[in-house]
């Protein structure tokens, strides 16, 4: 009994007591990107059902979406260079997520008015793109934020220790994910009540519906606002505590000036030409040239930066980074199998918001649950136990595919049927996707320069996050070669576009579930045999 009292208190109370009120406002910053999600839902489903758009289109479609993600190098080191103006990128940030949104209420409701100017598909395309660019603006933010967060001081002046500091850093990092998460909670909730009732709905009123969760999602923005406005009211109420005290007020990025760094700011500057220019011109293998690209001007500038630390931590990040990447970049099935549980399943908009909101709140216990393993074991051990874990996790969605749901469902009377072993499915995969990053981002935030933090988030992010472009396209390759198709009509004159074919989604899955299982135990083994060798 002590032991498992032992235990709760130092996983569950303990991250209670360690937080500050300094690290609300990146939290509410990175919230804004949990509730992002309030529209997923809805956008799977018009998309489905109104945009004529193939399987491998909207596979290519998240490649150029997660493109804007690797701008967070020359942002990030924007961050460092305007430090104390930095509230003001968190602004235009919210106006490009607004109108991004403000563009899909407008395609939904106001369909036809909309398609006079740009075709119905082109609209979509905009809004996708714009979305991810204001939150790549304000994540760089959040991110710097979280490393003001941490004082360096206490109330009374006095300085905190080296390992006060480190576990204040993790601490922030792993309330970090939790606010993005915990996002998602509100949101799937907010989903659930919305939906409640959606199969009784005439299509009309559905739309109408979709229309108005754009409309609530409005939202987002604002919660980032707010954020900035409280850091910077936080932030004066300690500096006029401290000086009431005779105390002075300690900066946490020291005294040192952050200087121009042209290799970043110029290497960003051909990557946002090179990207756009490729991009623009409808070049042959356009995905694939920009992402080689990508990777060859970002591992430039990656070497350029760890320059600024010890050799022996320039190896260790260096063979972090990799991982985490081979981890991220494996292909995921599209949106066919959503699609598939839509038609085939019988799954509606309520009960993926149900397993939106399991999915959430498990993803949050498990982060918690998971905070000693973490701790404890170096991330190449990590990215092992989840990619084991991650292929076996895939083993249901394979088997319903081939109907292993009517067998279990004629065994126990109806009770272990699609929709079930779907819950089940979820409540065990939920926490895997997030833990992987915590411990990179806690050792930025403890081992980078003190004045260049923001920019070793950015540089070492865009890597990580680049391995989601990889993703896209290894996903877009997958369903080229395996065709999914589903069900499309004219939202205005109902005639079908497009029959629904989901023959080859079973041999997709199984390639899937292969590939997750092989290919970062090998590179796990590979960095472990080597001079980059982590033991972070």
């Amino acid at each position: 009994m002590n032991k498992l009292l032992k235990f709760l208190d130092s996983t569950f109370l303990d991250l209670g007591r360690e937080f500050k009120w300094t690290y609300l406002p990146p939290l509410m910053v990175y919230m804004a990107a949990g509730i992002s999600g309030l529209t997923g839902i809805v956008g799977t489903f018009f998309v489905k059902d109104y945009l004529n758009l193939s399987a491998a289109f909207l596979a290519g479609l998240g490649f150029w979406a997660g493109i804007p993600w690797a701008l967070k190098m020359p942002l990030g080191h924007l961050v460092d260079l305007i430090w104390k103006k930095k509230n003001y990128m968190v602004y235009f940030g919210a106006s490009l997520i607004a109108l991004s949104l403000l563009i899909m209420y407008g395609l939904i409701i106001h369909t036809e008015d909309m398609s006079e100017v740009f075709s119905v598909e082109t609209w979509f395309v905009i809004s996708v793109i714009l979305a991810p660019v204001g939150y790549v603006v304000q994540d760089v933010v959040a991110d710097a934020m979280t490393v003001e967060a941490v004082p360096l001081i206490d109330e009374t002046g006095k300085d905190y220790s080296k390992d006060q500091i480190k576990i204040m850093h993790t601490t922030m990092q792993t309330l970090g994910r939790f606010a993005i998460i915990g996002g998602t909670v509100l949101v799937a909730l907010v989903n659930v009540v919305l939906f409640r009732n959606v199969e009784s709905l005439e299509q009309a009123d559905k739309i109408i519906l979709y229309g108005t969760i754009y409309i609530y999602a409005l939202v987002i923005p604002l919660v980032s606002i707010l954020g900035v406005i409280l850091a910077n009211y936080l932030r004066n109420k300690k500096i006029q505590g401290l000086k009431s005290k005779g105390l002075e007020f300690k900066e946490e990025r020291g005294s040192k000036k952050t200087e121009i760094n042209w290799w970043i700011l110029g290497g960003s500057l051909v990557f946002v030409i090179f990207t756009l220019s490729v991009g623009s011109f409808n070049v042959p293998f356009a995905q694939e040239i920009v992402f080689i690209g990508s990777v060859i001007i970002i591992l430039f500038l990656m070497f350029k930066l760890i320059k600024e630390l010890p050799e022996e931590l320039r190896l260790t990040i260096v063979g972090t980074a990799v991982i985490i990447f081979v981890f991220r970049a494996m292909p995921g099935p599209g949106p066919g199998l959503t699609w598939f549980e839509i038609d085939v399943l019988g799954f509606n908009e309520q009960f993926f918001s149900i397993l939106s909101l399991l999915a959430s709140i498990l993803t949050l216990a498990g982060i918690v649950l998971l905070r000693p393993f973490m701790a404890n074991n170096s991330i190449a051990k990590i990215i092992l136990v989840l990619s084991i874990a991650g292929a076996i996790l895939f083993l249901p969605s394979v088997g319903m595919y081939y109907g292993f749901h009517n067998w279990t469902s004629s065994l126990t009377g109806g009770v272990v049927d699609a929709k079930f072993i779907a819950l089940i499915n979820t409540a065990l995969e939920s926490p895997l996707g997030q833990v992987s990053m915590i411990p990179l981002l806690a050792w930025i935030a403890k081992n980078a320069p003190s004045h260049l933090k923001a920019t070793f988030f950015a540089v070492f992010a865009s890597f990580t996050n680049l391995a989601l472009s990889a993703s896209a396209l290894g996903t877009k390759y997958l369903n080229e070669i395996f065709t999914v198709t589903r069900e499309v009509k004219d939202k205005v004159s109902g005639e079908i576009q497009t029959t629904a074919d989901y023959s080859e989604l079973g041999v997709l899955l199984i390639i899937v579930t292969l590939l997750t299982l092989i290919l970062p135990i090998v590179f796990v083994l590979i960095i472990n045999n080597s001079k980059y060798k982590t033991k972070e």
